[in-house]
């Protein structure tokens, strides 16, 4: 506890210094704080490469927070807390590239289904560019949860909080967008309506 005490007052007056302008002394606590940090980042992701980019991630949002903090909590505690927030930003970003991942290899074989032949290339751009078109079409707050969850990998309560609306909200307008979209491409391509009936 007095380890603890003594590593917070040290810490605290070289915050004291950072926010005074010593440009010298944030390469200090940097130096203090890099390995707890690390080790915080390892507890939360259970991957060294994974632990090192949120330790980055906390060391960058530390450099422009730092003037913020204001003594209420201990030093550690107000780092502690943005390690957490740090890492979980990395897993949401990750599941989001999982998704994306996965939804573009299902596309991938839903295409290479749907367009079998020596002109499969050719139907799979004129599809792309439907969709495209489709999207362009779309109103604005149905094109921005689409884009969101269809195209970047958000969940839609993740992409209905970017868009301070309700879930319930977002889906619809996702819902809606998605059958806007369906019938456009099937209007301009009315083959994949043939091609899925089979």
């Amino acid at each position: 506890m007095l380890e603890s005490s003594r590593v917070d007052a040290q810490m605290m007056a070289l915050v004291a210094r950072v926010q005074a302008g010593d440009a010298a002394a944030f390469a200090d606590l940097v130096e203090r704080c890099y390995r707890r940090i690390h080790r915080w980042a390892l507890g939360w992701t259970g991957d060294p490469d994974d632990a090192e980019d949120v330790t980055q991630e906390v060391l960058v949002r530390l450099h422009h927070h730092v003037g913020r903090y204001r003594g209420q909590a201990r030093f550690t505690t107000w780092l502690y807390q943005i390690t957490r927030n740090a890492a979980i930003d990395h897993e949401r970003r990750r599941q989001r590239r999982v998704r994306a991942a996965q939804r573009h290899l299902l596309l991938e074989e839903s295409a290479r289904a749907a367009t079998p032949g020596p002109d499969a290339g050719i139907e799979r751009a004129e599809l792309l560019a439907a969709v495209r078109a489709a999207f362009k079409d779309l109103p604005p707050r149905q094109r921005e949860v689409f884009d969101l969850v269809d195209l970047q990998g958000y969940a839609a309560v993740e992409a209905a909080e970017m868009l301070d609306m309700k879930p319930v909200t977002a889906r619809a307008h996702l819902f809606r967008a998605r059958r806007s979209v369906r019938r456009a491409v099937l209007e301009r391509h009315p083959y994949l309506t043939e091609e899925h009936d089979r």
